[in-house]
C-alpha cells in the first residue's frame, strides 16, 4: 500500500503533462487554421487577378491586330463574328 500515494502522483503529473501538451497542439492547430483561411484568401485574390490578367491580354491582342499585327487576326476575326452574330440575334429577338 505504500506505492499506491507515489502510482497517484505518478498518474497525476502525467496527466497535467498531457492535458498541457494536449493545450499547446490546439493552439498550433488554431495558429494553422488561421494561416491556412489567410493563405486561402491570397490563392482566391491571386486566381481573380490572372482572370483580369488574361482578360487583359486578350483584349490586347485584339487591339494589336486590328491596327494591323498578322499574329492574331484569325482569333479577332472570330471574336467579331461572334459578336456580329449575337447583334443579329438581338435583332432578331428585337423583331419578333
Amino acid at each position: 500500500m505504500n506505492g499506491l500515494p507515489e502510482i497517484v502522483d505518478s498518474l497525476e503529473y502525467k496527466l497535467k503533462q498531457l492535458l498541457r501538451k494536449m493545450e499547446m497542439l490546439e493552439k498550433r492547430n488554431r495558429e494553422l487554421e488561421s494561416k491556412l483561411s489567410e493563405s486561402a484568401m491570397v490563392t482566391g485574390s491571386q486566381l481573380e487577378e490572372i482572370m483580369m490578367l488574361k482578360k487583359q491580354n486578350e483584349t490586347l491582342k485584339m487591339a494589336n491586330s486590328l491596327l494591323g499585327s498578322d499574329d492574331n487576326k484569325r482569333e479577332t476575326k472570330l471574336k467579331i463574328n461572334s459578336l456580329i452574330r449575337e447583334i443579329d440575334y438581338c435583332i432578331a429577338q428585337l423583331s419578333d
